[in-house]
């Protein structure tokens, strides 16, 4: 099999997910085709040089519908011979579109493909395109369907992490992003983003609360306890599940759980001969990749078991993972991976995470592929494993190795 590497990645920053937001003012076409023509420009690649690209895209109705992807490769100057895809595999969609551009790669199908993702969560509001998991009996009782945020709690309660935990690790989170930005650990993927008249609107992420601490996020209500504990009453139903639970307690709120935000990503992938032939230098070797389905109303422990099956699928085990990236969907989601593996809280999501920088859902996969990626060269490592939790129960995982 054809080995895949990364040339390059690029991210917008994340601007709020409102309409007060810095990124609301350009559309989710916009925002991808900036990143898309930026990892062109950047690389010298002439119009037709990449043969696909994936794009990641968690609500593909409205302005994120019609393949998203293909219009803005199209906007962005890419050739007519360039294809796109959208895909949707929830919060995990940037980094399964990532695998699958290393799949095409990996295969002969493709010397140079783009994986990545938009989501402009201002303008198409999370949920917008319905479906049938939360809503049709036949679906919702079957599955014992709760929201995430009662899932997150849920994990918290049977684990044992207190509100303490959960706003603790929260408050390291905004710590670590505002460090990274400090120390220009994300310059080298960073993209500014400008308007239509060419003005940059947004050159960092706009949702970190530096100034956060224990006691502002003591604060704060827990989001989720009136949809638990009254109309419709999810607990009752999360209970059912897991009748060894005897009461939810409700830790989460907006300071521990990942920002509603705009953003997008795009990772170049491509063969060994298709580098040598532009002028690129591979940052990367894409080593394994792994995706798995999970029970579906905890539905948030998913990363544990795509981490495990990326490492098997290498012939890996912990001891070879340099760095760790986890999407912080929620604080208690991290704890109980870091749980889980036995991992160190110094080797995951050194420089921060959602919680402090926001979750762009069809993005994110893509971005902290990025993140990880620029760490590895920061500090020298080796390796690294990216993953994240799923909405429905399920997680996606990738193994990188860095090229010197």
């Amino acid at each position: 099999m054809t080995e895949a590497y990364i040339y390059d990645t690029v991210r917008s920053p994340r601007g709020k997910g409102r309409s007060d937001g810095a990124l609301h003012e350009i559309t989710p076409l916009d925002l991808a085709a900036q990143v898309l023509a930026s990892v062109r420009d950047r690389n010298g690649l002439a119009p037709d040089a990449v043969e696909d690209i994936a794009f990641g895209c968690v609500s593909p109705v409205g302005e994120q519908g019609a393949v998203i992807t293909r219009t803005a490769a199209l906007q962005a100057g890419y050739a007519h011979t360039t294809s796109g895809i959208q895909v949707n595999r929830f919060c995990g969609s940037g980094l399964e579109a990532s695998n699958i551009a290393s799949a095409k790669v990996m295969s002969g199908e493709c010397d140079l493909a783009i994986g990545g993702g938009v989501e402009s969560m201002s303008r198409v509001p999370m949920g917008s395109d319905g479906g049938a998991w939360p809503i049709d009996p036949r679906s919702a009782i079957a599955n014992y369907f709760i929201p995430q945020g009662i899932s997150a709690d849920l994990i918290a309660t049977i684990y044992g992490y207190s509100r303490d935990d959960v706003d603790a690790y929260s408050v390291e989170s905004q710590k670590r992003a505002a460090k990274a930005w400090a120390e220009k650990r994300f310059a080298k993927s960073i993209l500014p983003i400008r308007d239509v008249i060419g003005e940059v609107i947004l050159d960092h992420d706009e949702l970190m609360r530096p100034e956060t601490d224990m006691q502002s996020l003591g604060a704060l209500s827990p989001a989720f306890q009136m949809m638990g504990t009254m109309m419709p009453g999810f607990d009752d139903i999360a209970m059912m599940r897991y009748p060894e639970v005897e009461k939810i307690n409700h830790v989460h709120h907006a300071g521990n759980s990942s920002g509603i935000v705009d953003g997008a990503a795009a990772v170049l992938i491509g063969n060994k001969e298709a580098g040598e032939r532009l002028g690129l230098k591979p940052r990367a070797r894409i080593v394994s990749m792994a995706s798995i389905g999970s029970e579906p109303s905890i539905m948030l422990t998913g990363p544990e078991f795509a981490a495990q099956k990326a490492m098997s699928r290498a012939g890996m085990d912990k001891g070879d993972i340099d760095v760790w990236e986890l999407n912080e969907a929620f604080a208690a989601v991290v704890l109980r991976f870091m749980e889980a593996l036995n991992i160190d809280h110094n080797d995951i999501n050194v420089n921060g995470g959602a919680i402090a920088m926001g979750h762009p859902l069809g993005a994110t996969g893509a971005m902290i592929l990025g993140t990880v990626l620029d760490e590895l060269e920061r500090s020298g490592k080796s390796t690294a494993l990216t993953t994240l939790c799923i909405g429905a129960g399920m997680g996606t995982a990738t193994i990188i190795e860095r090229v010197n």
